[in-house]
């Protein structure tokens, strides 16, 4: 039997089996006194009610800015002089490509860098944007992969294992934390265009459906099939989701062992009250033109991306844990330049925007946001205009929710090859992330197949307290 490990109550079934015999009394009387409300509040093991975290969290919510491809590291937030002066030569060490280059020659970033804010960080001329709020930023010059390839490393990155099937970040914040909107699920996905993996980004895996990233769109109906048909009303809907929900009841009482029934009656529970929800939460009228300037939502370039980062402030703002944003359009193989400074076109005012508006809200403290993708890119070149994927070293960011801002962390070598400094994996990221919302990672656990699983597995992890508050 399934059941997860976090503080969940267990059903009325559970405890009348954990009763029988002097040590199942034993048992149930130390959870009752550990906690008396586990046995009183009716809650099921797959529900999304708020939970309470391990410890005192720094951060309500997580805003993931998910940009797969490979950001450039040494053209956007890792300058590299020794490139410039060596543009065209041979690195001084071996630079290891997915393909065989004869001779590599390295590649001077055709753009330029400047030290912004009263911390004086050093970020490329295509972030004008971020440039105004890098005080917020720390930012993390150190990420390190094992995977070179993108499949697998976008799985690691959004699941913390690298291969599918496994729960993402985002599941597992919904699964600990549950929502503070009975309305909303805990864990919502926006794409600006898709990452290589598709929809698994944002999957629940083998933890109950009812904590998988539930998608929303803007141009459309927020969630596909969500919306009542004009010929149905709302009272014949609410008869059909009521006969649902009897039916689900009855199959539930034949089959008491299989739980992943209750996710099935809340889901339908939740659709419905979701018509109403979402529809509000996506419906930008209230929201000032002065504020949808701050997002780029007056520019066509920066439109689309903009009313994605305002729908996440709208999130988090209304009780949704874990928001996660899809941009893609970061490999750049070839004609790099035009590419990446499209990409950071589209995207940089935006996140600016978010990380502005979230402040003057006070919401800032309280929201976590992270941005990066999966790996890097080579400092050689590729085909003379574009770089390669580079797991070695390249660098991600955090702000707001309980990090130290204006903050340099880890190192690349002269190049920007590899980490040489504070080597930081998906693993450490993901143990931070879920730090700062007060999960121990190895304490958040599931119980699957003979197996008690957690988000980062046997890998190694941990918390970068040098870049909290």
């Amino acid at each position: 039997m399934r059941r997860p490990n976090f503080s969940i109550p267990p059903t009325r079934r559970e405890i009348i089996a954990r009763s029988m015999g002097g040590l199942g009394s034993v048992l149930l009387g130390h959870m009752l006194h550990e906690n008396p409300l586990l046995a009183s509040d009716g809650r099921t093991p797959f529900d999304l009610l708020p939970r309470q975290p391990h410890f005192a969290p720094k951060a309500k919510s997580v805003i993931f800015l998910f940009m797969p491809g490979g950001p450039s590291q040494m053209d956007l937030l890792d300058p590299k002089p020794y490139l410039d002066s060596h543009d065209g030569q041979a690195p001084p060490t071996a630079v290891v490509s997915r393909r065989d280059v004869d001779k590599p020659k390295l590649m001077a970033s055709p753009f330029k860098f400047k030290q912004h804010g009263q911390s004086g960080i050093p970020v490329s001329d295509l972030l004008p944007g971020l440039s105004t709020v890098v005080d917020e930023l720390a930012v993390i010059r150190s990420g390190v992969t094992e995977r070179i390839d993108h499949d697998t490393a976008q799985y690691h990155y959004t699941t913390g294992r690298n291969a599918s099937s496994f729960p993402s970040i985002g599941s597992w914040v919904a699964y600990g934390l549950g929502t503070e909107n009975s309305n909303m699920p805990g864990y919502v996905a926006l794409k600006d265009g898709d990452a290589l993996i598709g929809a698994r980004a944002w999957t629940s895996g083998w933890l109950p459906p009812t904590y998988a990233g539930t998608l929303m769109e803007l141009e459309r109906v927020p969630i596909p099939d969500l919306q009542r048909p004009e010929s149905l009303s709302e009272m014949d809907e609410r008869s059909v989701i009521d006969m649902v929900k009897g039916l689900n009841q009855l199959s539930r009482d034949q089959h008491p062992e299989l739980l992943e029934l209750d996710t099935r009656i809340a889901n339908y529970e939740l659709a419905a009250r979701m018509q109403v929800a979402a529809m509000d939460l996506v419906d930008f009228s209230q929201e000032s033109e002065d504020t949808k300037k701050l997002y780029g939502m007056d520019n066509e370039v920066t439109e689309k991306f903009g009313r994605r980062c305002l729908l996440a402030r709208r999130l988090v703002e209304g009780g949704v844990r874990f928001v996660q944003i899809t941009k893609q359009g970061w490999d750049h193989h070839s004609n790099i330049v035009p590419l990446i400074t499209k990409s950071m076109a589209q995207t940089d005012i935006p996140i600016a925007g978010l990380i502005k508006d979230l402040k003057q809200r006070g919401l800032l403290d309280s929201t976590l946001i992270v941005w990066g993708g999966e790996f890097g890119r080579l400092p050689t070149t590729e085909g003379g205009t574009g770089r390669d994927h580079n797991p070695k070293g390249f660098s991600v960011w955090m702000a707001g929710g309980g990090i130290k801002g204006g903050t340099i962390y880890g190192a690349t070598d002269d190049i920007g090859y590899e980490a040489v400094e504070n080597p930081v994996s998906h693993s450490d990221m993901h143990a931070t992330i879920l730090h700062l919302m007060g999960i121990d990672v190895r304490k958040l656990t599931y119980d699957y197949d003979g197996r008690v699983e957690t988000l980062i597995g046997v890998n190694p992890a941990r918390v970068l307290k040098e870049i909290i508050a």
